[in-house]
């Protein structure tokens, strides 16, 4: 049986921090993005699989209904799984849907208007952190946290509330 070390939500996708230090760190050896639009368009799937699978991690560009599927059948196999998703909503319907999440990183969206900057490489509006909230609720043993990297300090959901009071 599988495991997901962690779930990244990060407007980038794969890129080479989260190839080689954000894996490296949670102990992944595969790296399955969960992105309707990567997984229909094979240009993107492709230089998503090219990025990815220089690593030597195993590499899935699935749709986002597939990633809960894939789950659900087969629990993604043996896999070290960090499942990476574009924004925080379809991370949000994944877990819902009943993936496990122990530890859910924002590691990568950029500011836009109408949202407010937690650190420099994460901002979210007051929707995306309502659905935070109610995912903490419902399951508090996850962890959720906002951090680029590896080596750069966590914020805990916890204190992005208060950038918001």
């Amino acid at each position: 049986m599988g495991k997901i070390v962690l779930a990244r939500v990060d407007s980038r996708l794969i890129h080479g921090q989260v190839a080689t230090n954000v894996s490296k760190s949670a102990g992944a050896n595969a790296l399955f993005v969960a992105d309707d639009h990567s997984a229909n368009d094979e240009f993107t799937k492709n230089i998503i699989l090219g990025a990815g699978s220089r690593t030597g991690h195993k590499i899935r560009v699935l749709k986002e209904d597939g990633a809960v599927r894939y789950w659900n059948d087969r629990k993604y196999d043996d896999f070290n799984v960090i499942l990476i998703t574009k924004n925080i909503e379809v991370m949000y319907k994944i877990i819902k849907a009943g993936v496990p999440v122990k530890h859910l990183n924002l590691g990568g969206l950029p500011l836009v208007p109408g949202a407010e900057k937690i650190i420099n490489e994460v901002s979210i509006n007051k929707e995306q952190l309502a659905l935070l909230i109610d995912l903490q609720n419902s399951f508090p043993d996850m962890e959720i946290y906002f951090q680029a990297t590896p080596s750069l300090k966590k914020v805990m959901l916890e204190e992005a509330i208060k950038i918001f009071k």
